[in-house]
């Protein structure tokens, strides 16, 4: 989700590069979060190739914010 909260579109090789996992292993967590209406799919095929790309819905903007909140609270006050 951090990557697709700073950029528009990340297609799926360039996540699984960046993140350096298997192509099942970021499948499957694509797979949740598309399920929680958090991402949005979009396929196409570019020089005639099929390609995947994803960005965060504001749905799942805001669940990653409260997320970084949450997270933010446990480190300020230790619990």
């Amino acid at each position: 989700m951090s990557m697709l909260m700073v950029n528009d579109w990340v297609d799926f090789n360039s996540m699984k590069e960046t993140l350096a996992i298997t192509d099942g292993n970021l499948a499957s967590h694509i797979k949740a979060l598309e399920g929680e209406k958090y991402i949005e799919v979009k396929k196409q095929f570019l020089n005639n190739k099929p390609n995947t790309s994803y960005r965060a819905t504001l749905e799942g903007r805001k669940a990653f914010n409260d997320h970084l909140e949450a997270l933010e609270k446990i480190i300020k006050t230790g619990r």
